[in-house]
């Protein structure tokens, strides 16, 4: 159950059901491409402090404080809301609220799970034939590309966000973010 606090916090209505909410906001996130994924910093300075920050979560504030209120504090954050938080200030990335298809859409970068022949390459002499996560060696019929920011959350397709793994560890990663 998403908090109603959060659903106001980001701009939906209390009485909006948890099911439509995130719905809206999977609508919203998978249109943008945050740009400290590729930058590794967040250009929009100021601007992001203008965006909300998620509260701590219940288990966040005992941990962090004395004294909790159990209301105070949702019990905690669905993965796909936490998932846009800025990884360098911790608000809530602005491009989810302004997706403007000619803005921020991962269509004008190079993205998608096409991997040009020359990139595979580069990527497999780069990694030496090794899983990138567990460490196996790899043969030539064992090697997977994955995409470290993937590419439905609008991880290009560049050499910069491509890695070496095993089918296992690949599978295991899903569609994560890993930070």
């Amino acid at each position: 159950m998403i908090d109603p606090k959060i659903k106001k916090l980001l701009g939906f209505k209390s009485q909006e059901s948890d099911g439509q909410v995130l719905a809206k906001w999977k609508r919203a996130s998978t249109r943008v491409c945050k740009p400290c994924w590729e930058l590794k910093y967040c250009p929009y300075g100021p601007f992001v402090e203008q965006s909300p920050l998620l509260p701590l979560t219940r288990k966040e504030a005992e941990e962090e404080f004395s004294e909790v209120k159990p209301n105070e504090f949702p019990e905690d954050i669905p993965k796909e809301i936490a998932e846009m938080s800025c990884t360098v200030f911790g608000h809530i990335c602005p491009v989810v609220f302004v997706a403007e298809g000619f803005t921020e859409t991962s269509e004008p970068r190079r993205s998608g799970r096409y991997l040009p022949f020359k990139i595979r390459m580069r990527v497999v002499r780069r990694d030496n034939y090794t899983c990138q996560v567990c460490g196996t060696h790899l043969l030539d019929n064992e090697v997977e590309f994955d995409h470290i920011i993937p590419a439905s959350k609008g991880g290009s397709s560049e050499e910069s966000n491509i890695r070496l793994t095993c089918f296992k560890c690949n599978r295991d990663k899903k569609d994560l973010v890993e930070i």
